[in-house]
């Protein structure tokens, strides 16, 4: 049976009496350098403070520390990081599946298909996959990318091309700035 001992996560920096190290560059609430002491004087320091001790920079030789009031520096933190969260935007890549031999009708519906798509500002991958003796003739299923490709010339860039040797021929097609 295992026993966990406090809060042992590695993401979060150790404060107060979990910093196990004898000597810590000390940097005060302002940025003010206090320089090199022993961590007992430092949580002394930061007690007549009223603020927290927290490691900063665990991988320094020594150890970096800052006196800050922690909580608040955590609800900052976590403030920072959901509005980050709000600008991040998701790319979506959607698959249109293709044979070497498609009908002009097939082509074209596959077609308004990937402007939906491109309209959306997805990433569109159009794979064709060879089958049998289609591999022998792997040139016209090449032409048949290509058109797909120089179709979409004006509103999308092609990221990626087919490869000579793979079984599944793709391209990515992805929308215009």
């Amino acid at each position: 049976m295992f026993f966990i001992r406090g809060n042992n996560r590695s993401d979060e920096p150790r404060i107060n009496e979990r910093i196990r190290v004898r000597e810590i560059r000390v940097v005060g609430d302002d940025g003010e350098q206090f320089g090199v002491m022993s961590t007992r004087d430092a949580l002394a320091l930061a007690a007549e403070k009223e603020l927290d001790l927290v490691e900063i920079s665990p991988n320094a030789t020594p150890p970096v520390c800052k006196i800050m009031n922690y909580g608040k520096f955590k609800y900052e933190k976590t403030k920072k990081d959901k509005e980050n969260k709000k600008k991040q935007k998701n790319v979506v890549v959607k698959e249109i599946r293709i044979k070497p031999h498609i009908d002009e009708h097939d082509k074209d519906t596959k077609i308004s298909q990937i402007e939906k798509f491109i309209a959306k500002e997805h990433k569109v991958k159009v794979s064709l996959r060879l089958t049998g003796r289609e591999r022998l003739h792997a040139e016209s299923a090449i032409k048949v990318l290509d058109e797909f490709a120089s179709h979409f010339e004006e509103i999308a860039t092609v990221e990626k091309k087919y490869g000579k040797e793979q079984v599944q021929k793709f391209i990515l097609l992805s929308p215009k700035k």
